[in-house]
Parts: C-alpha cells; structure tokens; sequence
C-alpha cells in the first residue's frame, strides 16, 4: 500500500489536542455525572483515544461512521460540536439527538455520524446497510465501523463480516479491542484471542495496531481506507488499546489489578505523543500551554452551552414516536 501519513508539526499538533479534547472532557463529564447532572449510562474513553483520532484522520467528510455506547470521543474526532454533544448528555433539545438519546446514542446528520448503539454488536448490520447504500448512491465513499472485542462473540459479527465480503461492501471495520469487554478477560471469552485472525477466516484482509499511539493507528488507517475507497472490499483493523477507567460509573473492576492499570498508563497516547513532540522539539512549553488553555475554554464554553439548555416540553414527548400512530388505529 501507498498511504502515509505526513507528521509535520501542524498534524502532530491535531493529533495531540484532539486526544487532548477528548480525554478532558471526559474528566468533565466524570464530574457533571456526579454532580447528578448527566443520568443513566456513562462509558468513557479514557485510554484509547489513538483510536478515534488515529481513524477519523484517514477518513473524509462523505464517509460514514458507525459508533459504539463508548462513543463521545468517536464522535467528538469527528466534528460533531462539543457543545451538542455535552448538552445531548445533559438531556437537552440542543444536543445532537434533541437530549433523547443521551451518552449512548449521539448522532449527527452534518457529519455522517450514524450514532452510538447501546446494543454490543449492533452497528455491525447498520454499517453494512450503510455501506451497501453508499456503494449504490455515494461511490467512493466508505463506512467505518466501530466496535469492542465483546462483540466477535456475537452472531451478528459473523454474519456482517460474511456479508460484508461476499457483497465486497466499502467497510472499514475497526475492533477496539480493550481485552476485557464489559469484565471478561479475553483468554476466558475467546479460544482465538487474536481477532484480526476471525476476520481472515472470511478472506478479508486484516492486521492488529497498536492503539495507543495515534501515528501508527491513523497510518493503518489510510492504508486500509486507500483499499476500500479503490473497491476492493471491506478492511478490517484489530486496534489493541486499554481503557483506563471502569467499564462504565457503576463497574467495581474486580477483574483487574491496579498495578495492571498503571502499567498500561505508562502507555497513555496524549502524554506519549507529548513527550515525544517535546524531545524531538516539535512542542514548546507555550505551544503545549496554549493547546491547553485553548481546550479548556472549549470545555467550558460547552458545559455554560448545555446547562442553559432546555428540556423538551412535555407536550412533545410523544412527537417522534410512530407506535401512537398504530395504538391509535386500534382504538
């Protein structure tokens, strides 16, 4: 393959204040949920932003991306605006959904971002019914697919990926590969524990990267969505990263070690990526402080955004909601 990646300064320093954006507001969001202003759910992403930046820095703005329930960051490498990301998961009509589907289900039309899915291994079908549409109506355009090492053990996995090559459908899919699912080490879940092998089991091409550091994620990337693009069929990318967090705000994380988790942090993608660009002088003190300052007035901006937010009137709770039309013609 041709892609490369060109790592001058401007694109290092992309790479590192959106991993930067993504791991801050996620700190924000850990302090609004408990302060009881964000409800339900909450998976946060901290750790494996390579991935999200790496991939969303391969791709164009006609492409469509599929997302997990661990979406903010996805959806934040994206484009999708801060401000109606926060204000969706504080419930409000300004965010992304109109405040109904909250931390699991942000969506944006503008940017083709076709949402989080709660269910583990659901965007797989959607991604490949988007791609199939694609091929048909948006020629060159791709669909990259999110989704965590949980959802190999899926049917439906199995189903898309034999779909996906059979139909030879322009799919990027990109397993996020956190080795504990939702708490399950990957040796007790899995017999093969190198996933990008499932993929070759059905003739599509495939490599594992390593996930936290966002030069080599991205430069996979575009080598795997220079294929795609040129219609070759689906590409698939076992992306090895850790989240350092629980699975969500209410995981005791009995099935791991501290000292496994401060291992990994050694590892951790925004400070790897600063060091490097520091030592080998491609980041000041003042470049990096003004990255920060920058990143923190948008975090701030997005939660006076989201709490001057409204919630949806009552009397529009029902809009939206096609089965009222079928209870009604019962009646």
């Amino acid at each position: 393959m041709t892609a490369k990646i060109h790592l001058d300064r401007a694109h290092l320093h992309r790479l590192y204040r959106e991993m930067l954006r993504i791991r801050r507001f996620e700190a924000k969001c850990v302090e609004l949920y408990q302060a009881q202003k964000i409800r339900g759910f909450l998976h946060l992403y901290d750790g494996e932003e390579a991935v999200a930046v790496g991939v969303m820095a391969a791709l164009e703005a006609r492409d469509a991306v599929v997302a997990t329930y661990r979406e903010h960051g996805q959806a934040l490498a994206r484009g999708v605006p801060m401000n109606a990301v926060l204000a969706e998961m504080l419930g409000k009509v300004e965010g992304c959904s109109r405040g109904r589907g909250g931390s699991m289900h942000l969506f944006d039309r503008a940017h083709r971002f076709f949402g989080g899915n709660a269910i583990v291994g659901g965007g797989l079908p959607l991604a490949a019914g988007i791609a199939m549409a694609d091929k048909k109506l948006r020629p060159g355009a791709i669909t990259a697919c999110f989704f965590g090492e949980g959802a190999v053990g899926e049917g439906v996995f199995h189903e898309t990926m034999n779909l996906a090559e059979l139909w030879q459908l322009p799919v990027l899919f990109v397993c996020e590969n956190n080795l504990y699912a939702m708490g399950v080490p990957l040796e007790d879940a899995e017999v093969e524990t190198q996933i990008w092998r499932k993929a070759k089991a059905y003739r599509m091409p495939a490599e594992q990267v390593d996930g936290m550091d966002p030069t080599q994620v991205e430069a996979a990337a575009r080598r795997a969505v220079e294929r795609v693009r040129a219609g070759e069929g689906p590409y698939f990318l076992e992306v090895r990263t850790y989240r350092f967090r629980a699975h969500s705000m209410f995981d005791t994380q009995a099935y791991r070690t501290r000292d496994e988790i401060e291992g990994w942090k050694k590892l951790d993608p925004v400070e790897r990526l600063r060091a490097w660009m520091k030592d080998n002088h491609e980041l000041s003190d003042a470049e990096a402080g003004a990255i920060d300052a920058e990143v923190s007035a948008e975090i701030d901006a997005a939660v006076q955004f989201a709490e001057a937010g409204t919630l949806e009137a009552v009397d529009d709770l029902e809009r939206f909601v096609l089965m009222d039309e079928v209870v009604q013609e019962r009646d």
